[in-house]
């Protein structure tokens, strides 16, 4: 894969935390629409954002006889509306409370004859409150956002090349609103144990065997930006496996391999450590796990 001379962007914790914890919120409120108006696919792929070339975009939704979309754009800083019959609408994207931003979105979408109804409560996230009410998350730093989509744009050429070498069942190289991260997931082709106690979502996201890479911008246990890699259910000997590039490591508590964006940004050639992440991962937990390699890659010329 030829290299990229684009500076991947920082992603210091401060001050990119406070923009990514109102944007996480913002892109939920998006994300349930989606999820309201559009029909489940595998493992609610329907829902999942793609990166663009100006952000974030939802898949086309319906209503009626039109389609629509609606894209976070981190060059201009709005949040587009674009719809089939040309009744095109703006928000723009700035400090503002998470309920100031839930009773825009609800509003242009009346306005545009799509009133849509969504359950205001987040999800994936410790202490949720509820749309209406939070305003608490209301900070928004362009320059932030910007950095954050360019990140994406530079890792993404990286995942999908990644993803070309898989014959078997494969998601795409998606963005999801609820765990907020960029993933790719790859899959055996086997029922997976059913989790006791597991949600419906997780039911069906884990419902077969699974090995899945992405990026996290920061959040949960691991609080700095950073890529991840896990194998649902973990093969036994997968912790001890050794993995490239030397800033990977297996993280115990969240049972996955984890490597340091920054790690990334400032190794001499990126794409090749994140390659070589991805390609380690992924044969030690194929292998550990027993995967029909043989059926399910690409034949290397």
């Amino acid at each position: 894969m030829a290299l990229r001379t684009a500076a991947w962007p920082a992603l210091p914790l401060d001050p990119w935390r406070d923009t990514y914890a109102t944007l996480h919120m913002w892109t939920q409120i998006v994300g349930k629409v989606c999820l309201a108006l559009t029909p489940l696919t595998n493992h609610y792929w329907n829902i999942a954002f793609q990166v663009t070339p100006v952000g974030l975009t939802t898949p086309v939704m319906y209503h009626g006889d039109r389609s629509f979309q609606i894209t976070f754009d981190f060059q201009d800083h709005v949040l587009r509306f674009c719809v089939s019959d040309g009744g095109d609408r703006t928000l723009k994207l700035e400090p503002q409370t998470v309920a100031d931003f839930y009773a825009r979105v609800m509003a242009v979408l009346r306005d545009l004859g799509i009133p849509v109804r969504i359950w205001t409560m987040p999800v994936e996230i410790p202490d949720p409150i509820r749309f209406t009410e939070d305003v608490i998350h209301r900070s928004y730093e362009p320059e932030q956002a910007h950095a954050f989509w360019s990140a994406l744009t530079l890792m993404k050429p990286v995942f999908e090349n990644f993803r070309c070498g898989f014959l078997g069942k494969c998601s795409p190289v998606h963005f999801f609103w609820g765990s907020f991260d960029l993933a790719v997931t790859r899959f055996s082709g086997k029922r997976a144990p059913e989790r006791p106690g597991a949600d419906r979502m997780t039911s069906e996201a884990y419902s077969h065997e699974v090995i899945s890479h992405g990026f996290w911008p920061g959040s949960g246990a691991v609080q700095e930006a950073a890529f991840y890699a896990y194998a649902a259910p973990p093969p036994e000997g997968i912790a001890e496996a050794r993995v490239e590039p030397a800033a990977a490591s297996w993280n115990t508590e969240m049972g996955e391999f984890i490597l340091p964006y920054e790690a990334v940004r400032r190794s001499g050639d990126p794409e090749a450590a994140l390659e070589a992440f991805l390609n380690t991962t992924y044969d030690a937990s194929a292998r550990l796990a027993g995967w029909d390699r043989e059926e399910l890659e690409r034949r290397r010329a």
